[in-house]
């Protein structure tokens, strides 16, 4: 995989942009306009419109891009605020809550991330105030201010006077919960919370004291209590890392997250997939070698599952890409398109389309469900790959991942994007807005392509 590059074999054709399609329906969409509170209604009118077209709307266009954000924005907003501080965090397909005590450290984080971003492209004051209302929780009650550290999970409970009492449900110190608490203060800074950029670099320097091993040039994934790191180690907690990295050097202008970034990129995707026929395998021991044993006999459903995760290899590609944008290298480029490439002849579905999930090191078919961010990340590098080297075959990859995720991942009565599809392509059990989903992957990826998109 590492040899010669070539573009992506070509997409089968499927439906493109202006031919007939199977959903009934009106008109064509309005031009964008800054979200107000009395534009909600119309908006998601106008959506569900859209959604029932005889033909497929222009996944290209700027307007589909941000009136697709503002549709899916508002599954969450605002029925994910609690008013008595953080967010509700798991929803069913029809927007109804489930589990409402429950608030994990990396929702929170991600929706705070998904409101800055938004108040960014919409300057809504309402995305703002949300934004704040999720740090707030980040700071007063995920945050431990004797140690600073951050509590994974937390039950909150109220009381009939009006109080509510808060107990730590897990206490994991996990990095990859500092990558997302992280990500949130960068774009905060970006929205203007001033407050926000002192937090970042103490995150960021928490991450340096607590997780990064300078003999591995990569982050470890767990301390236990005593600060002594867990065995397992795995390469998507450094790649988000990585993600945050680029948010805060997009912040700060700080060249050190670029540095680090690079030097944590180069060992994940070019180091570390030489030792696995170049691609990104997941897990590793604590010496960094790959642990191909690692949750194998465990089910799908596993934290930490076993195997090769196509969207990883996709995700990498996307990221490597940004990261090409702010600090050009020479690998940058092939390293993408190699990983985009490979993963493309293998990860989709020829007769029925999108993308299946994981594969065996045997390159056989492992999992072949198809998860809604998979094929959102794989949008976004597509976007970037066309707009990097000007081929069209990325551009076809863009438009049919869109008609794919438009005809079956987009929930067009609700909003927001269901879970996760079994290989027919029919959603699995109802809960929309599962553990750490927020639709995160959903809006980030949407921001990249918008900002790909030919001027």
């Amino acid at each position: 995989m590492q040899g010669s590059i070539r573009p992506a074999s070509e997409p089968v054709p499927l439906l493109h942009q202006g031919q007939p399609r199977r959903l009934r329906g009106a008109g064509p969409m309005p031009a964008t306009r800054p979200p107000g509170p009395a534009r909600l209604f119309l908006a998601l009118r106008a959506f569900a419109a859209l959604a029932s077209m005889q033909t497929l709307p222009r996944f290209r266009s700027p307007a589909f891009l941000q009136e697709h954000i503002f549709h899916t924005m508002a599954f969450y907003h605002p029925r994910c605020i609690d008013k008595r501080g953080d967010y509700f965090q798991y929803f069913r397909d029809d927007g109804s809550p489930y589990d409402p005590q429950r608030r994990r450290l990396v929702n929170t984080a991600r929706i705070v991330y998904n409101y800055a971003l938004a108040y960014l492209s919409f300057r809504a004051p309402s995305y703002l105030e949300a934004a704040r209302h999720g740090l707030k929780s980040l700071r007063d009650t995920h945050r431990d201010p004797a140690t600073g550290h951050y509590h994974w999970t937390l039950r909150v409970q109220d009381r009939a006077d009006g109080g509510r009492d808060v107990q730590v449900a897990d206490d994991s110190q996990l990095a990859y919960g500092l990558a997302f608490v992280m990500m949130a203060y960068a774009v905060a800074v970006k929205a203007g919370i001033d407050e926000a950029a002192g937090w970042l670099a103490d995150t960021w320097q928490q991450l340096e004291t607590r997780f990064w091993d300078p003999s591995a040039g990569l982050y470890a994934d767990e301390a236990a209590p005593d600060g002594r790191w867990r065995p397992y180690r795995g390469q998507n907690t450094s790649m988000h890392i990585f993600e945050a990295l680029l948010a805060a050097h997009d912040a700060t202008g700080d060249a050190a997250y670029l540095d680090r970034a690079e030097a944590v990129g180069k060992r994940i995707t070019v180091d570390l997939s030489e030792l696995t026929d170049g691609f990104i395998w997941e897990r590793y021991t604590s010496a960094w070698q790959p642990d191909w044993d690692y949750h194998r006999d465990e089910g799908a459903d596993t934290f930490r599952p076993w195997g090769f995760r196509f969207g990883h290899q996709t995700e990498w590609a996307k990221l490597l890409l940004l990261l090409d944008r702010v600090r050009p290298q020479p690998w940058l480029l092939p390293r993408a398109q190699a990983l985009f490439d490979a993963t493309m002849s293998r990860a989709w579905d020829t007769q029925r389309n999108g993308m299946y999930n994981r594969m065996a090191p045997d390159g056989r078919l492992h999992d072949g469900r198809k998860f809604f961010w998979v094929q959102s990340q794989t949008m976004a590098a597509a976007a970037l790959l066309g707009q990097r080297t000007g081929l069209p075959v990325y551009w076809r990859w863009f438009d049919r991942l869109w008609s794919y995720m438009w005809d079956y991942l987009i929930d067009h009565e609700h909003g927001a994007w269901y879970h996760v599809l079994g290989a027919d392509n029919r959603p699995i059990g109802n809960e929309k807005s599962a553990t750490g989903k927020t639709d995160y992957h959903t809006l980030s990826t949407v921001y990249v392509a918008l900002s790909a998109l030919p001027s």
